[in-house]
């Protein structure tokens, strides 16, 4: 069984460079397959996700390649059928994206229910209100969903929640679809801005991404372009928590500040001191922190996927914070994990109150999601004595070398199969792996 081990690193110091976002890589991945010709990528992290995606796209005869300068070159142009494997696009969460993408294309698509983060079932049940509108058929099997559509026609699709996910999708279904298509409370996020920019360079007409009301004008053909990916917001944001909580100085690089706006505001209102530059950002944590108070929610909003590495900062900080998870009020797997720990956190209705101050000591935990594994590192960097963390592949989702991005900072990171049969905290994790 493979571990990450953690030992006590003092403070981290360094900077490093941000990868390609992985959220907004799923979606432009997916967006790639409906060009005419091959589009190239830039920027995409070669992590677990892209792996799974490689081995969907061979299967109904779309290449993917990755070349030597680390560009993906993604070729729909000998797609023979768009019967996706089943198990493979439950593995991983972003798999819908390609029901938006080829749809239009194939009139219609086969796939399995979207999996990969063990914290919560996520619904799609705003993705089928969205595609339904523009003519989509659902049908629902165990194990899987067909969808299927002669023609997509352009609609008016309001959101019901504001949702990234479906906002995408439906981006990618209207493209191509007849008529014009309105999304109305559509999701603001940059992931959705990114996704939306490479459709129009392929040449769609989409107008309005970023705001809560996106127009998209269908066009028949999209064209093989070149693109890079936007930086990962959220690596970014666990770096400069990081830094903080082991007051260290960390500069991130390769990052676009803006994206951070509500991260940032809150990482000031507990005390670290931030330093923004054109394209980086740094954190001092040397710093006195403070307890605070933070609710999460859609961008521009505080971001769910950085609560769990806010959770962890906020160990160091005196008194009691209170952390309310509003998008997914379920995402506190991480939370007894970091109790195995000695951290002094009680979880009610949604959200976590969080004693900060209390030392922290090594122990086997089980990361369940890619930024719960993140907050294991974090805590694991301040805790006495070594701490095993289980799930490795959850981590391996987010990070393409997740070692060598906190080593190169000063941290004391390794895989390791260390054998823990004899440690009593390690039997129901090993009993789950089996």
């Amino acid at each position: 069984m493979k571990f990450i081990e953690v030992g006590p690193s003092g403070p981290l110091n360094g900077s490093v460079k941000v990868s390609g976002s992985k959220n907004s890589s799923l979606a432009l991945l997916a967006a790639a397959c409906m060009a005419d010709g091959p589009v190239r990528l830039k920027g995409i992290p070669n992590i677990l996700d892209f792996r799974y995606i490689e081995e969907i796209m061979a299967g109904i005869g779309i290449t993917m390649v990755r070349e030597l300068n680390r560009d993906v070159v993604v070729d729909s142009s000998r797609m023979n059928s768009s019967d996706l494997n089943r198990e493979k696009t439950s593995s991983y969460r972003a798999s819908y994206y390609f029901v938006g993408a080829l749809l239009g294309k194939m009139g219609k698509v086969t796939i399995g229910y979207p999996g990969g983060d063990n914290f919560v079932s996520r619904p799609i049940d705003q993705h089928i209100k969205a595609l339904e509108a523009l003519g989509a058929v659902f049908t629902f099997a165990e194990g899987y969903y067909t969808v299927e559509a002669k023609q997509l026609q352009g609609a008016v699709i309001y959101f019901d929640m504001i949702t990234m996910g479906a906002t995408i999708n439906a981006l990618l279904a209207a493209s191509t679809a007849e008529g014009v298509t309105e999304l109305r409370n559509a999701a603001k996020d940059p992931e959705v801005v990114d996704t939306a920019n490479l459709l129009n360079q392929m040449g769609a007409r989409i107008y309005g991404a970023g705001t809560d009301t996106i127009r998209i004008e269908g066009v028949k053909h999209l064209s093989a372009v070149e693109y890079t990916v936007i930086p990962d917001r959220l690596i970014a944001g666990a770096f400069l928590m990081a830094a903080g909580l082991t007051r260290g100085t960390v500069t991130v690089e390769d990052v676009i500040p803006e994206h951070l706006g509500s991260a940032i505001a809150k990482m000031r209102e507990i005390g670290l001191e931030i330093e923004i530059g054109d394209n980086c950002i740094t954190a001092y944590g040397d710093v006195p922190l403070r307890a605070t108070r933070v609710r999460t929610g859609m961008y521009p909003a505080f971001a769910t996927d950085l609560q769990q590495p806010l959770t962890a900062l906020l160990l160091r900080a005196p008194g009691r914070s209170i952390v309310t998870e509003k998008v997914y009020p379920n995402r506190f797997s991480h939370v007894p994990q970091l109790k195995k720990m000695g951290a002094h956190i009680d979880v009610r209705r949604g959200s976590a109150f969080i004693q900060g101050g209390m030392p922290l000591t090594g122990a086997i935990v089980q990361a369940s999601d890619v930024r719960a594994g993140t907050s294991l590192i974090m805590a694991g960097l301040v805790a006495e004595g070594t701490t095993l963390i289980a799930g490795t592949e959850h981590i391996e989702r987010g990070y393409e070398d997740v070692i060598t991005l906190f080593n190169q900072l000063g941290a004391k990171l390794r895989y390791t199969d260390q054998a823990v049969l004899g440690h009593e905290s390690a039997a129901p994790i090993i009993a789950a792996s089996l």
